[in-house]
């Protein structure tokens, strides 16, 4: 009996999927896998939510219908891409809602509307039945207000699927205690980026110091390669990746495509094979540098994002401010690490404070377990 929202690049039978995009829309026939499983268990899914168009964007506004309003302060973009999945779990519409993340969508909403923002190991939630945005990096992810409820929803969904050739067996057992003293991997202080918004860079000190009271060893590690890793993310490959999906309806028909994302996507169509292998290439080059880091450590606390965005900001620069939102996220994916959005008290100005939880790929119950708390 528990109500729940659908992002529409999901498919929940009985509604078309849009992905932000009328020429784009279908009518699908049955549901997605984590829908079905989330039906068997009980919840009532009650509509599809907003987005940015074909899951392109952090800020929640690249949308042709009513872009979703934050929670909090109008002001502020909502975050994306999953605006809509957000907006409706913080307002109280829904006790839990689903998501997706390719860039740091299914965290970047849960920060800037106060809300939990589970994003699983990648295969952990079947993808059948999501219009993905880049295919080898795609994951449903959860929103609800406590890390409880978005666990309990992982844990219905979570099972291995054989139609999604990209789904994995990844434990989702009940949560235990947290380890007493977890070694926390964070930004060094000349490689924290906050943009100049001071007010961020004083709640992460505070969130960083209560780690510390309650026993965890802080451990501040260079992001460079982490952040050099991130700026893969809108280069190359993976550029070509969404292409996948957005090319067609951009050679038929490119008006019907949001104009910011046809300024992303649309570049893509003159890539090479050789462009992609060399991103590839300079990945796994990437991978090796930060193993060592990333070993050395149990889990990692970096802020949700770096900055707040305003809607007159990205009215006047719809690209560069939705960048830097990306600054702690756009990274994760392509690591293959899972990650969890919760929040932090509020900041001095009012507004919420966020961090975000990271670890490595099968260990999703350890961040829960350290960030119920």
């Amino acid at each position: 009996g528990v109500p729940f929202a659908v992002k529409d690049n999901i498919d929940l039978a009985g509604l078309p999927t849009t992905a932000a995009c009328p020429a784009f829309a279908y009518a699908p026939e049955r549901d997605a896998f984590v829908v079905a499983r989330l039906r068997a268990a009980g919840a009532i899914p009650v509509g599809k939510a907003n987005l940015d168009q074909f899951a392109t964007g952090l800020v929640g506004v690249r949308t042709p219908y009513p872009a979703p309003r934050n929670a909090l302060d109008p002001a502020i973009v909502p975050g994306g891409s999953s605006s809509g999945s957000a907006v409706a779990v913080a307002l109280g519409a829904v006790a839990f809602s689903l998501g997706t993340d390719t860039a740091g969508s299914g965290r970047v909403p849960a920060g800037l509307n106060n809300i939990v923002g589970l994003k699983p190991t990648l295969g952990a939630l079947s993808a059948s039945g999501l219009v993905p945005a880049c295919r080898t990096l795609d994951t449903i992810s959860v929103f609800a207000l406590t890390v409880d409820d978005a666990w309990a929803a992982f844990r219905a969904m979570a099972a291995f699927d054989p139609a999604d050739p990209y789904s994995r067996r990844i434990a989702a057992p009940a949560l235990a205690a947290p380890p007493p003293a977890p070694a926390v991997g964070v930004p060094s202080r000349a490689s924290r980026r906050f943009f100049g918004d001071a007010a961020q860079e004083r709640s992460f000190d505070a969130t960083l110091a209560a780690l510390a009271k309650g026993g965890a060893r802080i451990v501040e590690l260079d992001f460079a390669p982490l952040f050099a890793v991130a700026e893969m993310l809108y280069a190359g490959a993976w550029v070509a990746e969404r292409h996948t999906i957005v090319g067609p309806l951009l050679a038929r028909d490119p008006e019907a495509v949001h104009p910011v994302i046809r300024r992303i996507v649309a570049p893509a169509a003159s890539m090479s094979a050789d462009d992609a292998f060399l991103g590839f290439y300079r990945l796994e080059a990437l991978r090796r540098e930060v193993e060592p880091a990333l070993a050395a450590v149990d889990l990692l606390c970096v802020p949700t994002f770096p900055a707040f965005v305003t809607r007159d900001e990205i009215a006047a620069d719809p690209v560069g401010p939705n960048a830097r939102l990306g600054t702690y996220t756009n990274f994760v994916n392509l690591l293959g690490l899972c990650g969890l959005a919760v929040p932090t008290p509020a900041r001095e100005d009012g507004r919420p404070g966020s961090v975000t939880l990271l670890a490595a790929a099968g260990r999703d119950a350890l961040l829960a377990s350290v960030g119920r708390g």
